[in-house]
């Protein structure tokens, strides 16, 4: 069953953090503008938040495993449309199916991990390995879709029979987690049995100042991450001079450098507190966006460019998936283990909701600025949210140590 939670994730990892890649091809292929190619964020987070809200706290109802097959089963549905009618239209219509089963897997994978694990040890280290191999599936999704665009004619729709690689990949995992076993009876309450009662659970969660605080980092930090995962691509491309194919190469440094940081982060944390960590890493990111995009201004677009001739600000920009990394899974595992296990869909759901919310703000932001103006002030203006999270993350932590949760337990539910 933990195969089938990791894989599942990296399925929707290619899917999700594939709209970078499609924002551009679309502008290549289908002739739309940048703001309008930006509406996909809102096609894919919009339906990731209602369904969120909608079915998240009964899903136990449903089942977590059949949940996560009914997902599988609508994306293999909405992929195999994409080369068969290829428009803007249908790569929307992708999307919200995307974000619908999106929504319903991470709330199954999240409250899978709690009935998988028996403390908040084994917690934290089993999210943390989830979100690794999430990003590895970000990575493997920029080689896998660059390998379908024709490199002489980056408008040929030719780079839409990848769709046909992922229908195949989903038919799989949904074999794989028709064969697996999972025991879901701790996740049931007499609450949560019907949708009244499961609303009623999501809403008291509202009465706790840690989880405001907590959605508020969490809002925050997608909103910095899809800024530069969504838009990298394009920045490669029309800041730096570089191929299309070679742009959505070069973006997925971003992913590998952020698999490396959360991997990284679980040995870091067992000599440094969490919250010092994620302070450093904030402060980190704000310098090396200052360091690096001036880099970036005046590129002269070359004849013959490569990877060992590329701008500087290809490689560094990117780096800042590593200070990145920890961010996202320290915060999610420090709110999640310290509720009980038949709150956990409630919770996550929540999550799942301001996550799609700051994923949608961030790329609309980025994309007006991005248009108006250029990349460069784009990348800028995540200073902005980078300097507002330092703030919400400061009232996490005194919220979590008035709700008891002491230092060296955090350290050792984030190892």
């Amino acid at each position: 069953m933990m195969a089938a939670l990791a894989l599942i994730y990296m399925v929707f990892a290619i899917l999700l953090n594939s709209v970078g890649t499609v924002i551009l091809q679309s502008i290549s292929t289908f002739g739309v503008d940048k703001p309008q190619a930006s509406m996909l964020e809102l096609f894919k987070d919009l339906p990731i938040a209602v369904t969120s809200f909608l079915v998240a706290s009964f899903l136990p109802l449903l089942g977590y495993r059949r949940a996560m097959m009914v997902a599988l089963g609508i994306v293999a549905c909405a992929c195999v449309l994409m080369p068969l009618y290829p428009s803007f239209k249908t790569t929307e219509l992708l999307f919200t199916c995307v974000g619908v089963s999106f929504a319903l897997t991470k709330v199954a994978v999240y409250s899978s991990i709690g009935l998988l694990t028996n403390d908040r040890s084994e917690h934290g280290r089993l999210t943390n390995t989830i979100e690794g191999l999430f990003m590895v599936g970000v990575l493997a999704a920029g080689w896998l879709f660059s390998a379908f665009v024709d490199r002489a004619d980056p408008a040929n729709p030719a780079w839409l029979n990848v769709y046909w690689v992922l229908a195949v990949i989903c038919v799989l995992v949904i074999v794989l987690l028709a064969t697996s076993q999972l025991d879901e009876s701790a996740a049931r309450t007499e609450e949560t049995k019907s949708i009244h009662g499961s609303i009623l659970e999501m809403m008291h969660l509202f009465l706790r100042p840690l989880v405001y605080v907590f959605l508020a980092s969490a809002f925050l930090y997608v909103l910095i991450e899809q800024s530069f995962s969504t838009w990298l691509p394009t920045f490669n491309n029309e800041i730096l001079k570089l191929p299309n194919a070679m742009s959505i190469q070069l973006a997925t440094i971003l992913a590998g450098a952020t698999a490396i940081g959360r991997i990284a982060a679980g040995q870091v944390l067992r000599r440094m507190r969490w919250y010092t960590l994620l302070n450093f890493c904030v402060l980190g990111m704000g310098l090396l966006v200052m360091l690096t995009l001036p880099l970036a201004q005046g590129v002269v677009q070359r004849a013959h460019v490569g990877w060992l001739n590329a701008p500087a600000a290809a490689y560094l920009i990117p780096l800042i998936g590593v200070l990145m990394a920890p961010i996202y899974p320290v915060i999610n595992s420090v709110a999640l283990s310290s509720l009980p296990k038949p709150s956990h869909a409630a919770m996550t759901g929540l999550i799942v909701i301001f996550s799609a919310l700051g994923g949608t703000l961030g790329s609309r932001i980025t994309a007006i600025v991005f248009s108006r103006f250029d990349g460069i002030h784009a990348f800028y203006f995540s200073l902005v949210p980078m300097l507002l999270i330092l703030i919400t993350l400061f009232f996490f932590k005194r919220e979590t140590d008035r709700a008891g949760i002491t230092t060296a337990t955090i350290t050792l539910a984030t190892e």
